[in-house]
């Protein structure tokens, strides 16, 4: 089957919109926030917080947010296509399907196959593979079943793999995060064996790459296992439609030959 692809311009600002969208989601910081001044009991120190831009944000994050960043926007790409590939009118094509069995009950077979090749979809490729075992000097209802069985499996496929892609992000997304927490413990650790628990700036940027890693996976990997199930259940619905439609497809050309036979 060929799988269907959204216009390369869409895909761009998709991809466009998945950066800013899962790392917006994150790190934005409000440009009128105010800066919040301590002084400590001992030193009479004023320390400013005045927050972290987005480059910082990513720096501290460490090299967990690279692969990260990969992954959500990946993941965004993958609800797009997925938006405009996973529809019902587009997978299954029934009125050009009913076209099809009209000529096919007249047993003008090359005209129907023609209309398949004219307008291919999962629907019409399966048609078309049934209407290929038929010949003027042999007709197998059961052949023509066993052949649409067959495109059904590999047609349906297909698409599905775009929708699989989607666990796959969902399910990388909180290893890669959980693998850049365990990294920025690590060097937090070390650094407290190695200056002691007396300086602690020196632990802060390792602890926020703990927490920034874990954060941003969680939060590409959410919105990517919930759209899996979405259009899986999706598909699955469509699935089925088209078991049925090819069934009534079979049942009406059947019905055809044995009246002209009878």
């Amino acid at each position: 089957m060929k799988i269907p692809h959204p216009k390369s311009i869409l895909l761009v600002f998709s991809l466009l919109a998945a950066s800013t969208f899962f790392t917006g989601v994150l790190y934005s910081q409000n440009e009128g926030e105010e800066i919040i001044v301590e002084e400590t009991a001992d030193e009479g120190v004023e320390v400013a917080d005045t927050g972290r831009s987005l480059v910082d944000m990513i720096k501290v994050g460490g090299w967990a947010m690279y692969p990260l960043g990969a992954l959500s926007i990946a993941g965004l790409g993958l609800i797009v296509y997925n938006f405009l590939a996973v529809r019902p009118g587009k997978l299954l094509n029934v009125d050009t399907v009913e076209e099809v069995a009209e000529k096919a009950k007249a047993f003008q077979i090359d005209e129907a196959r023609q209309i398949c090749a004219d307008n291919p979809s999962p629907l019409t490729n399966i048609c078309d593979a049934g209407l290929e075992r038929i010949t003027e000097d042999f007709v197998d209802p059961d052949s023509m079943e066993k052949a649409m069985e067959e495109a059904s499996v590999e047609e349906l496929s297909g698409p599905f793999v775009y929708i699989n892609y989607l666990s796959v992000v969902a399910s990388l997304s909180p290893m890669v995060g959980l693998l850049g927490t365990v990294s920025g413990m690590v060097k937090a650790f070390n650094a407290i064996a190695a200056q002691g628990v007396g300086q602690p700036q020196a632990l802060a940027n390792n602890i926020s790459e703990a927490l920034i890693t874990t954060a941003t996976g969680m939060i590409v990997g959410i919105p990517a296992m919930f759209f899996f199930f979405y259009f899986k259940n999706k598909y699955g619905k469509i699935t089925s439609s088209v078991s049925r439609i090819i069934g009534d497809f079979h049942h009406e050309f059947v019905a055809a030959l044995r009246k002209s036979q009878g």
